[in-house]
């Protein structure tokens, strides 16, 4: 088991994810959106180092304590290059939520679909999620049975693409043939608000009722 914090960040609680190893204190930090202060505490009170910081998607509520984060750790930074046009537009999204422009962080590695985030022993598996943005992506960490899901997928919804770069059937088609396939019991972990299962949303989630029916992957994998 890894050490897992969610703190939810920022003005719109964005839901930032912290990843450790306990036998060697390095550590994940998934969507780092604001309160770099909070985000420290949880480090240090687990003794643990950054060794990479992953953004889900460029929005500001996501993206916009990364470059702090990144100076002050040395982290590299991981996002998918669709995003990079997104992420050279903090100025414009700060001006949508009336707040400051944040620095962009440099982006060190461009994720792609299929790539693969080490974590000391730890695999988290790059799953290209084009439709709220077309850098989105979800991260799948089997070890740990968890989905982080950014704002692809919710709790009894999905993520919204009334934004630039936003589709609303890329999404659909992003949910169903990249998240379906997976585990009913997947914990998925949202960008925003209460986590969920996989198979909760595949019974419940009104957006996902029209989707053609998937065999999921055994428990597990």
């Amino acid at each position: 088991m890894m050490i897992h914090e969610i703190l939810p960040v920022g003005m719109l609680q964005c839901n930032c994810s912290i990843f450790g190893d306990e036998t060697t204190r390095e550590a994940m930090v998934i969507d780092p959106g604001d309160d770099l202060i909070e985000i420290q505490k949880v480090l240090d009170r687990h003794q643990m180092r950054v060794t990479a910081i992953v953004i889900t998607h460029a929005h500001i509520d996501h993206i916009g304590g990364a470059a702090r984060l990144h100076a002050r750790t040395g982290a590299p930074v991981h996002m998918n290059e669709r995003d990079l046009a997104l992420a050279a537009q903090l100025d414009i999204q700060a001006g949508w939520l009336g707040i400051e422009t944040p620095d962009p962080p440099p982006i060190d590695v461009t994720l792609r679909d299929g790539d693969r985030i080490r974590l000391s022993d730890h695999s988290f598996e790059v799953l290209h999620t084009p439709g709220h943005t077309q850098g989105s992506i979800c991260l799948l960490v089997s070890s740990e049975n968890k989905l982080i899901a950014g704002d692809t997928l919710f709790r009894d919804s999905i993520g919204r693409t009334d934004l630039p770069g936003g589709d609303g059937r890329q999404i659909l088609v992003s949910i169903r043939d990249k998240l379906l396939p997976l585990a009913d019991d997947l914990i998925v972990v949202p960008g925003h608000g209460a986590l969920t299962t996989l198979g909760r949303e595949r019974e419940s989630n009104y957006f996902l009722r029209h989707l053609h029916p998937i065999i999921p992957r055994p428990a597990g994998r």
